[in-house]
């Protein structure tokens, strides 16, 4: 999945770049008005349908960390990232039977929402003689339509998980509902940093929260505003998702 050089859109690759620097310029704005440093808000790319070419580009202008929504996907585009300067992470809806392909591929895997899906990554980690870390999915819209364990389970799901050797919890993640009114997803954000703070606050074995992943391209600034400390960018960056 290489291109040469000649090949890519020159136009797209200088939109990349600009993207970029805004994102960051957006970032730094947003990481002082919530009283922190650009430094402690991870940018992360969400590379969906993004050829491997143009993730590296993004990453030679100084992207540290880059995210797969799917299993198929990353391993198709995995022997072409650059991974000497770049974290990859797993940031999509996440199979049991498709665990044992990431394992060791990935940093992160943002998204686990029970306990059957963190038993399966500790197994597959441990025989890999490994440890995998996790970030809990929470639905905090209580939406049927997304994964995630609605918000007053994750203290027990949070126990349960940090009893198992193989994985370690290194945060939260969410996907609120979308909103027509700023306001109103800014209230869930609200609500997810006060889950983060509380479980923070109860110091459980395994279980670090170091990450509170949210906001995406159209929302990452209100995200930083209400105590996020990853941000997930995709069109913002890449520009509008092209499906084949």
């Amino acid at each position: 999945m290489t291109e040469k050089a000649s090949e890519l859109d020159k136009s797209r690759l200088r939109d990349i770049e600009y993207n970029y620097k805004t994102i960051e310029e957006n970032i730094a704005d947003a990481a002082v008005k919530a009283g922190k440093a650009r430094e402690d808000i991870v940018f992360l790319a969400a590379t969906k349908t993004v050829e491997p070419a143009y993730i590296n580009h993004a990453i030679s202008c100084g992207l540290k960390y880059i995210g797969e929504n799917r299993v198929q996907e990353l391993l198709a585009k995995y022997e072409s990232y650059d991974l000497n300067n770049a974290e990859l992470h797993f940031i999509g809806h996440l199979q049991s039977n498709k665990i044992r392909q990431i394992v060791g591929k990935v940093e992160l895997i943002q998204s686990v929402d029970s306990i059957k899906l963190a038993k399966e990554i500790a197994r597959q980690s441990e025989l890999k003689n490994t440890t995998t870390d996790i970030l809990v999915e929470v639905n905090i819209g209580g939406e049927e339509s997304k994964s995630g364990v609605a918000p007053e389970a994750l203290e027990e799901l949070l126990y349960e998980i940090s009893n198992l050797n193989g994985v370690h919890v290194k945060g939260l993640m969410t996907i609120p509902p979308i909103c027509d009114k700023k306001l109103d997803i800014c209230k869930y954000f609200s609500r997810m940093n006060k889950l983060f703070i509380d479980i923070k606050g109860k110091n459980m074995d395994n279980v670090n929260m170091e990450f509170l992943s949210m906001g995406m391209s159209a929302d990452y600034r209100e995200a930083i505003l209400e105590g996020a400390n990853m941000v997930r960018v995709g069109s913002a960056l890449f520009g509008p998702r092209i499906y084949v």
